[in-house]
């Protein structure tokens, strides 16, 4: 066996000597065994379970559930509850700092919560644990609500069955935001710190923390009811709503809030109701999958629902879908639901007399600061991440396409498909007693606005490796890439972003107004195309949109070609 080979199985048994979880533990040694009996395959999963660290970025952690540095574990975890506390001492010393920690129904969820509540307050922090599952709307909620210094929620959101993560929100003078630079990377060296100096098995642990249950829910319900406020009740009790918390952790608390805002028709997925981490009904728990609706849509016809509301795992995504006049059910895009918000949101405004900002992520539709110069209020892009959009100073409302919406920055500061869920649904019912859909509301804002139509390309690889290496591709060539287009402007914001950001996107304008972005995800081995046209017609930006897609498709095939031959 090879020098290299024998130091990675001394690494991983390294690890396992500071595992606390007998699963992961056997697991890992089941590995080190084959690869010592010279099982080229485990030798291999090896490498990639030690290939280096997660790193804690401004998504936090996210990774598959499974030993090693590279994946989500307890021991990952222990030392990232150790980084953060050594970070939020540093941060707020002389003063005892206090953290508030969340947790959803995936696998280890409430494990990993568990060692962040006993790891922190053995380091001296005030430590509030949530004593169940929890949407992640509602751990936002907390932090601002409980005034402590930053809230933790373990969640992989919308990822696959296998996966788990942990995000940070900080208080104070963030508002309760998710952390942003210069933030994580310190987070970072301080957990990469407690790697190189402690084990995970000899950090001190207590569990004299407090607890948060029922009360909390009904904090964030008695707040974000209040938005019901601005509509009139007429509608509520006839509005036919299917709903699908997707396997999630929001079907209790949504179910709730819509009870006690008046909607009394309303008719729940059974099937993926309950939470459950193997989200057993869909091959991928994310609303914007194909397939994923499936049951919603065939539940929604059979009780003759007028349109479904779908979240995510986690809660903070809201999905619509309305019957088409062909007798199907058609989800809204992101931007078509994000139109529909803001005008509502800046109706409402001004008709209160507020200003403030539309926010909205680069890649998202550009009808929304068309919605918020006719208002006479700002319009203010951000890079994508709701991170940036929970930060604008004034914010009445902010989307991001990927089904992200805060219609209720003062009570949240991040995305939230709960009160979304809500602000849609009593706007649906308003149109509903007076006749009308809201197919209706989307004609309305295209009427008064303009056309808009926008598309996503979404390539999804093995690993991020090739991910990057097409991004590359594009980087260093994008004209010469996308040869067919008529492009009027190449502006890469890695290198030439503006501000203190740089941010990993590569924007195309083209002639006649379209718009082409490319940029890696953040979290997923996935490369995004977002295409985007807007003509004063929406028959002529639908057209524009078309030939766009058409000629985009053609060039990334070719790309992909080259690359997959390299």
């Amino acid at each position: 066996m090879s020098d290299t080979a024998t130091a990675l199985l001394d690494q991983a048994r390294s690890w396992m000597d500071q595992d606390p979880d007998p699963r992961t533990r056997a697991e890992l040694a089941a590995l080190v065994d084959a690869a010592e009996a010279k099982d080229e395959t485990a030798l291999a999963e090896l490498r990639s379970r030690f290939s280096g660290h997660l790193t804690f970025g401004t998504a936090g952690l996210r990774a598959e559930i499974g030993p090693g540095p590279a994946r989500m574990n307890r021991v990952v975890v222990s030392h990232a509850a150790h980084g953060l506390g050594a970070f939020l001492l540093e941060k707020h010393s002389p003063t005892t700092p206090s953290v508030v920690v969340g947790f959803d129904a995936r696998h280890n969820s409430d494990v990993f919560a568990k060692d962040t509540a006993h790891i922190l307050r053995a380091m001296g922090l005030r430590v509030v644990l949530c004593e169940r599952v929890t949407p992640t709307p509602v751990l936002a909620f907390a932090v601002r609500h409980l005034d402590v210094d930053a809230g933790v929620m373990v969640t992989a959101s919308h990822n696959p069955p296998a996966d788990n993560g942990y995000k940070v929100y900080l208080g104070g003078d963030d508002g309760g935001s998710q952390i942003v630079p210069p933030a994580d990377s310190m987070i970072h060296r301080a957990i990469m710190a407690s790697h190189d100096h402690s084990l995970a098995s000899s950090l001190p642990r207590s569990d004299d923390y407090d607890t948060a249950g029922a009360e909390l829910i009904e904090a964030y319900q008695r707040a974000t009811l209040q938005l019901a406020q601005s509509f009139p009740v007429e509608g509520r009790a006839t509005l036919s709503i299917c709903y699908t918390p997707m396997h999630g952790v929001g079907g209790d608390v949504f179910h709730s809030l819509m009870s006690d805002a008046g909607f009394s028709s309303l008719h729940p997925v059974d099937e993926q109701f309950a939470p459950d981490p193997d989200f057993p009904t869909v091959s991928f728990p994310n609303p914007e999958e194909p397939g994923a609706l499936d049951l919603a849509f065939s539940h929604a016809s059979t009780v003759g629902a007028d349109l479904i509301i779908a979240h995510d795992p986690d809660a903070d995504r809201l999905a619509v879908a309305l019957p088409s006049p062909e007798g199907s059910w058609q989800m809204l895009s992101g931007n078509e639901l994000g139109a529909i918000l803001a005008s509502a949101r800046a109706k409402d405004a001004v008709l209160k007399g507020e200003t403030g900002v539309i926010g909205f992520s680069m890649v998202s539709s550009p009808i929304a600061q068309v919605i918020a110069d006719h208002h006479g209020l700002t319009g203010q892009d951000t890079p994508t991440g709701f991170k940036w959009i929970s930060r604008l100073p004034g914010l009445l409302f902010g989307y991001e396409e990927a089904l992200g919406y805060l219609v209720n920055p003062e009570t949240v500061r991040d995305k939230d498909g709960i009160s979304a869920g809500l602000y849609l649904a009593c706007l649906a019912a308003e149109l509903h007693a007076q006749g009308n859909t809201l197919w209706d509301a989307l004609e309305e804002v295209r009427r008064e606005y303009g056309g808009f139509a926008s598309d996503q390309i979404s390539l999804r690889f093995d690993t991020m490796t090739i991910a990057q290496s097409v991004m590359g591709e594009v980087r260093a060539a994008p004209e010469s890439v996308f040869s067919s287009l008529d492009i009027d402007s190449v502006d890469d914001l890695l290198t030439g972003g503006e501000g203190d950001v740089a941010v990993d996107l590569i924007v195309f304008r083209l002639a006649g107004g379209s718009r082409m972005i490319v940029r890696p995800s953040g979290t997923e081995p996935k490369l995004k195309v977002y295409l985007d046209t807007l003509r004063p017609e929406q028959s002529l930006a639908e057209s524009d949109l078309e030939g766009l897609r058409i000629s985009v498709r053609s060039a990334i095939d070719e790309l992909l070609a080259r690359v997959t031959d390299v």
